[in-house]
Order: structure tokens, then sequence, then C-alpha cells
């Protein structure tokens, strides 16, 4: 697929951060393509470099090496004001903590954007109203975030990102903060976005629901994307996940990648030391991240 049927075509993407007298590698010669239209998982456990990955997708940072298009053109060649257009219309962010002014309705959070981009009174207006409407949250718009559940808040947030009509949306951890049937309702959003309004949708994720909706799924280990599945290759990987989960099922208690132990809680090993967030200053993402549940992603001959 050709740099121009894609929205964004990353080459051998490196990127390193001086610790003091350390150099850190948050993302390690990554190549991938993001195909318009199209729902795409990333997932992996802490410190494997996905926000890092994310910031490079949106141009809030540039690489040490490699290069990364963004519908065709160079990121790292664009200048402040390009960077901001694109981010400001090009790009809609969601993330796991929604972000949402406490002070404003749901509306006036929605809005905001296009206040912001300096788009007129009328438009403002249609446009925010169609954003609510896609993510069903109209019949609320006048409330403020701390008079809406979880879900509702996480759907104007979504609204908030698809305001300005981007061609892609970039999610961290999006059901981070949500209960099961509240991630499932996200989900399933998503994919409507994807089928009914051609938005492409990048996800990091731990949720195997929203690896079932996804078209493609990357894993990313220690800055590098060490696995990728699509079509009927990704079904049966999740079809031997499910499996495995039914054969898992006497045990105490199922996660996501399979069951717990039965053993006592004296035999358990110790808890391995936490690792460190991806980047300088930057996010931790959401803890309680499943490292079975990735390694049953991994097919055998995976190094």
């Amino acid at each position: 697929m050709s740099s121009s049927q894609v929205i964004i075509d990353i080459d051998n993407l490196t990127r390193v951060y001086d610790v003091g007298a350390e150099q850190v590698t948050a993302v390690k010669d990554v190549t991938m393509q993001v195909p318009p239209g199209q729902f795409i998982a990333l997932v992996g456990r802490s410190g494997a470099g996905k926000p890092s990955l994310r910031n490079r997708r949106a141009g809030l940072d540039k690489p040490t090496s490699g290069t990364i298009l963004f519908e065709g053109e160079d990121l790292a060649a664009m200048g402040e004001k390009e960077l901001t257009n694109i981010r400001r219309h090009k790009v809609g962010f969601v993330f796991q903590a929604f972000g949402l002014l406490p002070l404003l309705s749901a509306f006036e959070n929605v809005e905001l954007p296009l206040r912001i981009s300096g788009y007129g009174v009328r438009e403002r207006e249609e446009r925010t109203r169609e954003a609510l409407g896609i993510v069903g949250l109209l019949p609320r718009a006048n409330h403020r975030p701390y008079e809406l559940s979880g879900g509702e808040q996480q759907r104007v947030a979504i609204a908030r990102a698809i305001v300005t009509r981007p061609p892609l949306i970039l999610a961290d951890e999006p059901t981070g903060e949500l209960d099961s049937t509240n991630a499932q309702s996200i989900f399933g959003l998503f994919r409507e976005m994807v089928e009914t309004h051609g938005i492409t949708v990048v996800a990091a994720t731990h949720d195997s629901t929203l690896l079932a909706m996804a078209d493609q799924v990357n894993e990313m280990r220690d800055g590098s994307i060490v696995g990728h599945l699509v079509g009927d290759d990704l079904q049966s990987r999740l079809e031997d996940i499910q499996a495995s989960r039914y054969r898992d099922a006497p045990s105490k208690s199922a996660g996501v990648g399979g069951a717990e132990s039965e053993a006592s809680e004296a035999d358990q090993p110790e808890a391995a030391e936490p690792e460190p967030a991806d980047e300088v200053g930057g996010e931790d993402e959401s803890p309680g991240q499943d490292e079975d549940y990735v390694n049953r992603f991994r097919r055998p001959t995976d190094k």
C-alpha cells in the first residue's frame, strides 16, 4: 500500500531520550501503516512504548530517526503552525481520564475545539449537535460532567474528538475507567464510527472485546511492533484465546487471558517491581494490564 493510500505511514521510526548519562529507547525501528476507515488496536504491557508511538503519530514529538508521514507529508519537516493545524483538524484524541471541563455542559465541552479554531456560531452549533447525536447524547447536552455517568462522560469526550470531523481518532485506554457494559458500548460506538462515518480509529487497549471488534491488532513490546494480525488470522487467534478460557473455567477466577491459579497466596511468586513510564515526563499507562493475555495473543513463532 503506497503512502498516498494511507493516513499514517511510519518507516523505521525510533525515539531515544537522554536520561542523565543514559539513553532510553522508547520506540525502536517501528514500521506500520494506518489505512483509512479501519479500527486498529495496539496492545502491549506497560512500558512497551504505546504512548510514545501515539505522540509521534500525532506530531506531538519528533523522532530520533526514521520517518512518519501524515497523509503523505513528513511530520518532522513541518513547522509548529502546520502541526497545530493537524492536531486541531485532522486528529481527535480520546484518553482514559475523560478530560472534560467540570464547569461546562456537555454541549460546551464538545463545542470548545470549534471555538478555539474560530468557527462561527451557526457552524459550531450544527457540528456540536451532530457530534452529540452520533454518540447518542444530544438529550443530555445541557448536563455537566458530574451529572453524567462514566460511560456518558466518555461519549462526550468522543464527541469532542470527532466534532472537527477528523479522519483519525487516537484513543489511549479509552475504557480504562469504565465497567464492562460501558466498555462494550464504547467499543461498539468506535466500530460504528468506522463503518458509518469512515473514521479511522487507533486505540491502545488491553480489553479483549475491543480486539474482537478491530480490523487489525498490533502487539508492541520493548518499543517495537512484534506481532501483527488481520482478517482470518486475527479471528483464528481470538477464537483460540476464547477456547483456552473455557478450558480454564474450573479454576477460581478467570481473567482476560486465562484462569488464575488455585494455589494459596503463600505459593504465589513475589510481585515484580513496577516498570518505569514510557517517556520522560510522559503519562503512565493504566495499572492492571494483563501480560498473560498478551502472551496468549503472541504466536508461538514470535520472538
